[in-house]
């Protein structure tokens, strides 16, 4: 059961929101929709419900056109809050069960079993509007998942979390994935999230910047090296070295990328020379990073 965006299209006056935006969502996947805030993932994601008039593309599940009923079977967390905030939190998220169809018993046990997964069971006889915003946030998921959709589609369902709302959301929704389901969220937040995604997708301006897997992404490009000598607070040692590039110097431990081809070994030599070396390693690159470079390469 695969998702598919392909050559979507759209502008609002000047502005282009989606430029020939292509994304494929795999069963069992999470998929990382991110960009910078206004990058085209909200509209992007309006488009799979249907919610925007696109100009060029389609949206397809299982190839082929998604209409009511397959929409019914997808969960969907929008960006803006989509709950009543003077109703119960239990009743509210039975209430949305009983719109996908489940009946009032299934939707009562399954609303329960959602409720305490994503932590907020001590919570479900209240209002919600006494939730505090992460609180919010974990209900509009558990409304998202409690009719067990095929596919869930949730826009920023990391904001306003602490840590430890932002880990159960990540196990949450590896745990979909891991069942079948496809996932795709969206972040504007890259480091944050990617220890969440099996994949990714970078969007700027509307467009595709970026996508592979994360894995591949963080190891790709030159080699990046991490060095700490003990006694070194300026990294001076590794200015002038052949074939490596400082690209950062923090509290003595210094980051370089080394050029194409080039060996790690004299770096290790010259940091020994310096002192003792407490720490030396290949670093991954950030998704910001990955960001970064794939900006500057598409201007």
């Amino acid at each position: 059961m695969t998702l598919r965006m392909e050559g979507l299209r759209l502008r609002y006056g000047d502005v282009v929101a989606l430029d020939h935006l292509s994304l494929t969502v795999p069963a069992g996947e999470v998929v990382g929709f991110l960009g910078a805030n206004g990058a085209g993932k909200t509209t992007a994601m309006r488009a799979v419900f249907g919610l925007v008039s696109l100009e060029a593309g389609e949206v397809t599940w299982q190839g082929a056109r998604i209409g009511p009923d397959e929409r019914r079977r997808f969960g969907y967390m929008p960006e803006e809050r989509g709950l009543y905030p003077g109703m119960v939190v239990r009743e509210q998220v039975e209430y949305l069960a009983r719109l996908h169809g489940m009946s009032a018993p299934d939707a009562k046990r399954s609303a329960a079993v959602w409720l305490e997964r994503v932590g907020v069971a001590d919570r479900a006889g209240g209002k919600v509007e006494a939730l505090s915003l992460g609180n919010q946030q974990r209900v509009q998921l558990a409304a998202a998942l409690v009719h067990g959709p095929e596919l869930l589609v949730l826009d920023e369902p990391m904001s306003g979390l602490d840590p430890t709302g932002v880990e159960v959301i990540g196990q949450v929704l590896a745990e979909e994935a891991a069942s079948g389901r496809g996932v795709l969220f969206s972040s504007h937040q890259l480091d944050l999230v990617e220890h969440v995604c099996d994949s990714v997708a970078i969007i700027d301006h509307g467009r595709l910047v970026v996508t592979g897997r994360v894995d591949d992404l963080a190891t790709g490009g030159n080699p990046r090296l991490v060095v700490r000598v003990e006694g070194d607070r300026d990294g001076s040692w590794a200015r002038a070295l052949p074939g490596a590039h400082v690209i950062g110097v923090e509290g003595g431990t210094v980051r370089l990328v080394l050029d194409e081809g080039a060996d790690s070994q004299p770096v290790l030599a010259a940091a020994m020379q310096a002192g003792p070396v407490r720490q030396f390693g290949f670093e991954r690159r950030r998704l910001s990073e990955v960001f970064r470079e794939a900006l500057a390469c598409a201007t």
